[in-house]
């Protein structure tokens, strides 16, 4: 059984969470972060995926590599961040594995890859990335596929998650929940659209369950099911929250639009940052929606489902 493992990224929101959740199964585990562990700092070990020469001591001596390292904010400047971070440091972690010969890595990729597909985009949706977080992503896959198919005892394990939530997240949907408990949020568009989303111990526990998965090379989505379309779930967050489920004040999506161009061009010009922007209000109106049905087929049945999931972040953050 693989027992040293290394966490790439680990001290970050999903990193604390399946650190915590290896432990408690026994396993030894090292933290490669540019940023101190918080929860485990002396598990941390400071290193940084542009800079191979730091990943040495990391890697050495791991059974399993899991790669959570990213940069992924809607708005790194300059874009060639998520280059140098992605991709570049795919490759190192690549290069250092082989140097020190081992077998498995673990990378969390996104579903950003498929870009806004029609319909629930499968493992097999072709890769249409909308922005280079996506495409940089997209690139870091090859460089891991590249990395598994130069040794045929390599095996290697892609997890493509939906968006991911919990308690301690400052995320999308924490900001989302942030505005419908200040009472300042609108709702842009019909609500229609689907959001697929990942409650964040369900996706720590199947990337720890991907460790003992014997395949030599799997590809997974990973979402809590079901889905709510974005209507159902402001209701539920304000049922939650122990208000009354309505929506509240609407505008069209044509008037998002041009608000979040508007913010765009002023960003421009004052060489400041806004929670508003074309493509966030563009994310947030379109369908974002994955099949996951080969991962809760797998044999991993998540703990905690989505609406639990939900409940469980808003009493941690809103009603203290």
């Amino acid at each position: 059984m693989s027992k040293n493992i290394t966490i790439i990224g680990g001290s970050g929101f999903i990193g604390t969470i399946l650190t915590r959740l290896l432990l408690d199964q026994g396993y030894q585990v090292i933290i490669g972060d540019k940023k101190i562990s918080g929860s485990y700092p002396n598990l941390h070990r400071q290193c940084d995926v542009r800079d191979k020469t730091s990943l040495e001591p990391v890697i050495n001596g791991a059974d399993v590599i899991i790669n959570l390292a990213a940069e992924h904010s809607d708005d790194v400047s300059p874009v060639s961040l998520y280059y140098d971070v992605n991709v570049s440091g795919a490759k190192n972690i690549c290069d250092v594995a082989e140097k020190y010969n081992v077998k498995k890595i673990i990378f969390t990729s996104t579903v950003a890859i498929y870009g806004f597909a029609e319909g629930a985009s499968s493992e097999e949706t072709p890769v249409n990335p909308f922005n280079d977080y996506g495409q940089s992503k997209a690139d870091a896959e090859i460089v891991f596929e590249t990395w598994l198919n130069k040794n045929k005892d390599h095996k290697l394990q892609v997890i493509r998650p939906s968006v991911v939530f919990g308690e301690g997240n400052r995320g999308n949907v924490y900001n989302l929940l942030k505005q419908v408990s200040s009472g300042n949020f609108m709702m842009i568009g019909n609500g229609l659209n689907r959001k697929s989303m990942s409650y964040v111990e369900n996706i720590a526990a199947f990337i720890m369950y991907q460790i003992s998965m014997g395949e030599r090379h799997g590809i997974y989505n990973y979402a809590d099911t079901p889905d709510f379309n974005v209507n159902d779930l402001i209701c539920h967050i304000r049922k939650s929250m122990g208000e009354e489920g309505k929506i509240g004040f609407r505008i069209p999506y044509i008037v998002g639009i041009i608000a979040g161009i508007s913010f765009d061009v002023l960003a421009f010009i004052t060489y400041r940052k806004f929670p508003i922007s074309k493509i966030r209000v563009e994310k947030f109106c379109a369908d974002t929606v994955i099949n996951a049905n080969k991962a809760h087929c797998s044999g991993y049945k998540p703990a905690i489902s989505l609406a639990d999931g939900l409940a469980r972040t808003i009493k941690h953050e809103f009603l203290k």
